[in-house]
């Protein structure tokens, strides 16, 4: 429940980018920047969060997580001005990596090592259940009464979610050995920072595609408004199969399934300048490009597997990743349609974002191929 809550604040805003932006005034771009400013919210409150709560039993931080977030969304639906809206947006945003960090600590603890991965991608199944059926039904609520009661609506999924945490999560101890300097000792590890990157950039182009969504139907595509949920319903199903079915390869191979997820990925954004002529297109190439989201879930389990005894801050820090690279994304995505290329050129910013994503992959794999050669040459020169 938390984190379709979650999903249905970060991904609906997106889609209702039309709507504020002319209640309040301001273009489609500029619009962009509240969707950028929650992102920003993610990346600061993460590491904050997760050094400064080191201590805390996980239950009683993913409650307080749960409050400042329903309180962040129910300040955004009343925002008397644009300005206000970014300043709201950046408060719902800062418990959003800490509490998918925490939550996957605690589901990847319950879970025999060869199952974490699934266990993990269980906990987004949340997140991308808001996408099928969360964010169509806050589209839709946004159209016929306005863009403030979807906040709202995401207000009381946030308090639903705080009682179901406070009454079913088991209560656990509070690690005595854990320690700001112990949390932050997990950034001196370079594949800590590399595997980040490969969120932050790698991911960018999913958002860039996905913000100007709404507007490229209306705009290329030329279909009603009515068929965006049926689009957002399959990027949201692409969302799903991905996350049930890429977990079972990656608990076999982390890194090789890292990899053909960003192959997979920019080959998908590279075909959508040309898919978004026709509504059956686009939507199959929606669904397809969703189904590269289990990037999030694989990338989390890597951070587990190179961060040591130091768990907290990089489980926190996959999801700041993650919203830099939606800031990324809708950040290079307007430029590109404010320089004139035209809606579709998201398609192309993604595509480059992702390849990017793969050479920093290629350079994190490299490195692991070197550590573990390592052994064997000292095994030889001792023979």
């Amino acid at each position: 429940m938390g984190g379709f809550a979650i999903g249905v604040t970060e991904f609906a805003t997106m889609s209702l980018l039309p709507y504020f932006a002319k209640d309040l005034a301001v273009d489609a771009p500029t619009a962009g920047h509240a969707i950028s400013a929650y992102a920003l919210g993610v990346v600061v409150g993460a590491p904050i969060i997760a050094v400064l709560a080191a201590r805390m039993a996980r239950r009683t931080l993913l409650i307080i997580l749960m409050g400042v977030f329903a309180l962040g969304n129910a300040l955004a639906g009343l925002a008397p001005s644009y300005g206000w809206l970014v300043v709201f947006r950046f408060l719902s945003g800062l418990p959003h990596g800490a509490y998918f960090g925490i939550a996957a600590m605690l589901a990847s603890s319950l879970v025999p090592a060869n199952k974490r991965t699934r266990a993990i991608g269980q906990i987004f199944l949340g997140l991308t259940a808001a996408t099928v059926i969360g964010v169509p039904a806050a589209n839709w609520l946004g159209q016929e009464i306005g863009w403030r009661w979807s906040f709202g609506a995401v207000a009381l999924l946030g308090v639903t979610a705080l009682l179901l945490v406070a009454v079913l999560t088991p209560y656990d101890e509070p690690d005595t050995a854990a320690s700001p300097l112990r949390e932050l000792g997990a950034l001196k590890r370079p594949q800590v920072w590399l595997t980040l990157a490969i969120g932050a950039i790698g991911f960018g182009g999913l958002f860039a595609v996905y913000t100007y969504l709404a507007s490229t139907l209306a705009d290329v595509t030329h279909v009603s408004s009515l068929y965006l949920p049926l689009v957002l319903c399959a990027f949201g199903l692409g969302l799903t199969a991905g996350n049930l079915v890429v977990p079972l390869f990656a608990d076999r191979a982390l890194m090789p399934t890292a990899g053909a997820l960003l192959v997979w990925t920019a080959a998908m954004l590279a075909l959508y300048a040309f898919a978004a002529q026709n509504i059956w297109a686009v939507s199959v190439d929606v669904f397809l490009i969703g189904c590269g989201g289990a990037l999030a879930t694989v990338l989390q389990t890597r951070l587990m597997d190179i961060s040591g005894e130091a768990q907290a801050l990089p489980a926190a820090l996959n999801h700041s990743a993650f919203n830099t690279a939606n800031a990324i994304g809708p950040w290079l995505g307007g430029m590109a349609i404010g320089a004139g290329f035209g809606w579709t050129a998201t398609g192309w910013v993604g595509f480059a974002l992702a390849l990017g994503g793969l050479a920093i992959w290629l350079l994190s794999v490299a490195i692991d191929s070197r550590i573990e050669g390592e052994p064997k040459l000292v095994e030889d020169a001792a023979e």
